[in-house]
This record gives C-alpha cells, structure tokens and sequence, in this order.
C-alpha cells in the first residue's frame, strides 16, 4: 500500500474512532440515551471495503453500523442529529443508534435483529439481478450471527441463484457477552460458506488494504455473475458490547494485547518515520466531529407527534 492510501485510510479510520468516542461522552453527558453499540477497535473493516462499493450499491449493518454508515458517506451532523432525536437526522430523529438507515448515501440501515441485515441484502440482490441496476449488496454481521438460522439461510439462498451478494464477518471474537470459541467447536467460520459452495477468505480485518484487496476481487466477480463470497474479518472491539458493559469476562492483559494489533495503533506504526504528522490527522478527525456534534446538539428535536408517520404494517 503506498504511504498516500495509508494516510488516507488513517484518516477515514480516525473519522470514525473520533465520532464513537463522541458518543461515549455523550451517553455519559445524558445528552445521548438508549442503547448504544460502538465500533471501537474495527474501523479498518468499513474503511477498506465501502471504498469498492459504488453508487446503486446496497450495505446492510448490524446495531454496530456507526463507522460502516460513515465510510459509506452519511455525513456526521445528520448521523449525530439522528442518534441525538433531532429532526435533521437521515431518519428525521426517529431511528436512533440502531435502527437508523440512509439509503441516498447506499446505507439501507442497522438492525437491532442479530443477522436479519443477512436476509434483506439477499433480497436487494434478487432485485438487482432483474431490475437492470446491476447492483451487489453487502451484509455486514459479527460472528455471534454466524449462529442465526437466518444467515445460515440467506447464504444458502444467494448461493443456490447466484445472486451478487458479499457477506461480511466481522469476528471480533465475542458473539455478545461470550467467546467464539464456547459457542462453536470450528471457529473457521469460512468453512460453513464453503461447504455451501460459496467462496470465502478469512484475513486479517485491522488491515484496510488486505480488506479492500479483497472485497475489490469478490466485488467484481459479483458484478460479472459469479455469485455471493464470504470475508470472514479477524478484529477486536476495544470496548464493550454496548455503552455500559464493564467487559468483566475479559482480561486487562487481553485488552492490552488487543489495542498493539488494532488498525490505528497498526496504521500509526506504519507512518513512524514517513514524515507524516499522526497527530495533525488526529487532530483533524477529532475537530471535525466536535464541529458536527455541536452543530447537531443545537438542532431542535424531533416532534413526538410525528411518532407514528412512516410506520408500514
């Protein structure tokens, strides 16, 4: 990777580390209430691979889309008003931290459902073998979905049609609360792609440009009629499940481990020495969101009255 794309992907993956860490002082503010799921630690993973989606491109993301909406192109302020019930957030302030979708930017939403984005990017990918966009679409779920009988279903569907649709795996090794390892006995989570026929590759996730390199290759034999592929991305969450979990089921020496081999540490590394100023891109990333967040926080609130519109039965 040349230092240029390093560079840029530092500050994409410092975009999102800053808007997360927002929204942890927010949630502690009050400012920000509800549930709140942080990708902390797995910025690489929609960094590289949103770079080869394009426009008509369908992505679907779990409760923990924050950084995947970003690196699609949602702009911060809308993202923040959203989460913080404004009306001008992408979802007019009634979506919040996981169920909020901003289709115009290709991001068709989170999911509070564990691995139902599986099933619906399925469907995106039917319509657009038949309806002339040429579209693929692009499921991203954790490893605990791994074990929804809707994933499972989903891939066997696109695989038995062919239909263009990336599934994406972010194993962080935690399904919730638990570690893979006590949920599965074959934590090579690849193998129940291939063992449907579908093509799968497990890499490093903390790496943008191992990511792109790979979803680029799957994404155009998606584009030419080779069917759906499994990435499964081997990463860490640097915090817990959700705002609020003490992560108690994890060691310090095992938190401290992780945050060596996480993407920006990883990216940090690799620039020492390059004449890069680290720090300045940090600082960029970081008055950008508190910019976006002021903005947002100044914006009035969503009107209750409006609670039941665009409701669909």
């Amino acid at each position: 990777m040349t230092e240029d794309r390093l560079e840029a992907d530092l500050a994409a993956m410092w975009r999102i580390r800053a808007f997360e860490e927002k929204l942890q002082a927010l949630h502690k503010s009050g400012e920000l209430i509800g549930s709140v799921h942080l990708c902390i630690g797995q910025e690489a993973a929609p960094v590289g691979a949103c770079t080869e989606l394009v426009d008509g491109d369908a992505l679907f993301a779990t409760y923990r889309g924050h950084g995947w909406a970003l690196a699609k192109g949602t702009p911060t302020r809308e993202l923040f008003a959203e989460l913080l019930g404004r009306a001008t957030g992408v979802n007019g302030g009634r979506g919040g931290s996981a169920y909020f979708s901003a289709p115009e930017y290709g991001f068709y939403g989170e999911n509070s459902i564990v691995g139902a984005g599986a099933s619906h990017a399925v469907g995106a990918a039917l319509a657009g073998k038949h309806d002339g966009s040429g579209r693929i679409a692009m499921a991203v779920f954790g490893d605990g979905a791994m074990n929804q009988g809707a994933v499972g279903e989903a891939m066997n569907f696109a695989a038995a049609f062919d239909l263009p649709v990336l599934f994406v795996c972010e194993n962080n090794r935690y399904s919730e609360l638990t570690p893979i390892n006590d949920m599965v006995r074959n934590d090579q989570l690849t193998e129940r792609a291939t063992a449907l026929g579908i093509p799968a590759t497990r890499i490093d996730g903390n790496d943008p440009a191992r990511v792109r390199s790979t979803v680029a290759g799957y994404a155009a034999e998606a584009r030419n009629g080779g069917g759906p592929a499994f990435v499964e991305l081997i990463t860490q969450r640097l915090v817990g499940h959700y705002i609020g979990d003490v992560q108690q089921y994890r060691t310090r020496a095992e938190l401290e481990a992780d945050g060596l081999v996480e993407p920006l540490a990883v990216a940090t590394s690799a620039l020492a020495g390059s004449g890069v100023d680290t720090d300045a891109i940090e600082g960029r990333a970081r008055a950008e969101i508190e910019a976006a967040a002021e903005q947002a926080l100044a914006d009035p609130f969503a009107d209750p009255d409006t609670a039941k519109e665009h409701l669909y039965a």
